[in-house]
């Protein structure tokens, strides 16, 4: 084997900081240990989250409004943070460093929450009939558990599934059709977490109590920290690359300093570096683009240039630089489509939740499964529609497509948008036919009506089929797409679509508490949700994720892919 054989070409070390040997590195023999720490952080994370309205609604005492937002609102940040951690990553720590520290805040966090559900004095007291009565400092211990584990999880998030997909080489054919696959693996892993954590966590939370419901979660991110550092020797890492905002904004300003300056008509005369790599060591060049040439400007070497002998970064880019900018600008407008499908796949952990604990919970005799249990329909709709579409979907499109995913990572993220729309009309129908049951019946005040709560097993599986479509599909693409050295950012910014989904729905919430309740009326979502008009709720979603629909099939059509200088040879 040639010596230029043994290491991989795209940049990547060791943990010694050496080049990352082929044969001893990465691929899926390192994937194990990523993968693991995925699924106990996972599981820690919705042991939490799959459950908190109800914590929030019964053992701090909050109205249905209020929890709702509260949950939308951690959500949301925990989806934010990881622009943070991206940054980190990126620009000074790496991948493997930002992902170790984090996970102790994380751990840390973890400790508090569960310190908070059990630790005498710190615990909620609660009355003969189960009405809590927090105070503040109980209340204020809580929210700041909570709200380091949304930073912790800011560092993790954006890097785990860049760092899984660095463990294989795009410039190895072999390798690079293994990446497509990892992703689909990668988010099975944290279905298997989100599983146990609806199912048995959910469980223990309701009947066990609440000290063992967060304390288990906290052992699992101890074993996801353990998981990950068993690992080190296996991993391949990318550098640092420097600031990718730094290198966003000398793009910017070389560009308007040269306002006035002419784009040459030959493109080969803008500037980029003789070597084969860019400027930042493990990244690969990119191929010029016609799309928004103003920005080209900045690339254009002029006298002034010249004559400085050394290169102005802020005055001179390359080609690449520019690429990287205009890649960022691209995606933006897919990254926006992204919104409503988050807010319609945060009504699991609120709205569905509430609306289950209107129903029948019960399922053979006096045994009773906690509403926020159906989630784990959601997971299982997960776990059983990724092997099906990586063993029996893939190959069945490729066929007809002849790409080599099957279908390409925007087509998938259109399929996962129509079917979340029907996941809304068949909520809104659900909540329609209890509803007239309370009314035929007179149920108004009572606390579960016989509806069985398996009725709503529909709505969380087909969510779950929508994301693998369009989540995955969304992982894939803000990878793929994001220059090199910039992939956590990028895929920090495709969670952010998260995050703004949760606003989304608390904002929502909030508009149509506001007038839906004028006039004393109960309004939508009223405490008592026999008053209400839920259904009014999912189906605006619905509305919103057509109009929605319509917008990205526009934006999908206008979008090139990338290409690197590596591929366009």
């Amino acid at each position: 084997m040639a010596e230029e054989d043994i290491y991989t070409k795209d940049g990547t070390i060791d943990f010694r900081s050496n080049p990352a040997v082929k044969k001893e590195t990465g691929t899926w023999k390192a994937c194990p240990y990523i993968l693991g720490n995925e699924c106990c952080e996972r599981l820690a994370y919705y042991g939490i989250n799959t459950n908190l309205v109800n914590y929030l609604k019964f053992q701090l005492n909050q109205r249905n409004v209020v929890a709702i937002n509260n949950v939308t609102n951690w959500s949301g940040t925990c989806y934010v943070t990881p622009l943070l951690g991206a940054f980190l990553a990126d620009a000074y720590l790496g991948r493997y460093w930002t992902i170790a520290g984090f996970s102790i805040i994380y751990v840390f966090g973890m400790t508090l929450l569960t310190l908070s559900a059990s630790a005498h004095g710190l615990k909620p007291l609660c009355d003969g009939q189960n009405v809590c009565y927090p105070t503040g400092l109980q209340t204020a211990v809580f929210f700041v558990g909570l709200y380091l584990i949304a930073l912790g999880t800011g560092g993790i998030k954006p890097c785990v599934s860049s760092f899984g997909a660095d463990q294989f080489d795009d410039s190895d054919e072999t390798e690079r059709k293994s990446k497509s696959s990892f992703f689909n693996w990668f988010y099975f892993s944290i279905n298997i977490g989100a599983l146990l954590a609806s199912s048995v966590l959910v469980w223990v939370q309701t009947n066990v109590g609440w000290g063992w419901g967060f304390g288990i979660p906290a052992v699992a991110m101890g074993i996801a920290v353990m998981s990950f550092f068993s690992g080190t020797r296996l991993y391949r890492n990318q550098k640092p690359g420097g600031s990718p905002l730094t290198r966003i904004c000398q793009v910017i300003v070389a560009s308007l300093r040269k306002f006035q300056v002419e784009v040459p008509a030959d493109k080969c005369l803008l500037y980029e570096t003789a070597d084969s790599e860019s400027a930042v060591t493990g990244s690969r060049k990119l191929d010029h683009t016609k799309h928004l040439s103003f920005f080209d400007k900045a690339a254009v070497e002029t006298h002034i240039d010249a004559i400085k002998g050394s290169v102005d970064s802020w005055r001179l880019c390359t080609v690449t630089q520019v690429e990287e900018l205009k890649s960022i600008i691209r995606l933006l407008p897919i990254w926006a489509t992204g919104i409503v499908f988050s807010a319609v796949y945060s009504q699991m952990g609120t709205l569905f939740v509430l609306q289950g604990n209107t129903m029948d919970l019960h399922i053979t005799g006096s045994f009773q499964i906690p509403s926020a249990s159906l989630s784990l329909f959601d997971t299982i709709s997960v776990i059983f529609w990724v092997p099906i579409y990586d063993r029996l979907i893939v190959p069945f499109a490729r066929k007809f497509t002849g790409h080599k995913s099957g279908f390409t990572q925007l087509q998938r993220i259109a399929i996962g948008l129509v079917i979340s729309i029907f996941a809304m009309l068949v909520a809104g129908t659900l909540e329609l036919l209890r509803l007239r049951m309370v009314r035929e019946h007179n149920y108004y005040e009572l606390k579960h009506i016989p509806m069985s709560i398996f009725w709503q097993v529909p709505q969380y599986f087909i969510i779950g089929c929508a994301e693998v479509f369009t989540f995955i599909g969304q992982l894939e693409f803000f990878y793929e797409q994001a220059p090199d050295a910039m992939r956590s950012l990028c895929s920090a910014l495709s969670l952010t679509t998260a995050a703004l989904g949760n606003y989304l729905s608390t904002l929502l919430v909030n508009v149509v508490t506001d007038v839906s309740t004028r006039g004393g009326k109960p309004g939508w979502i009223p405490d008592n949700l026999n008053y209400g008009h839920l259904h009014y709720f999912f189906w605006l979603l619905a509305a919103l994720s057509v109009f929605n629909l319509g917008v990205y099939l526009q934006v999908a059509r206008w979008y090139t892919y990338k290409r690197t200088a590596v591929d366009s040879l």
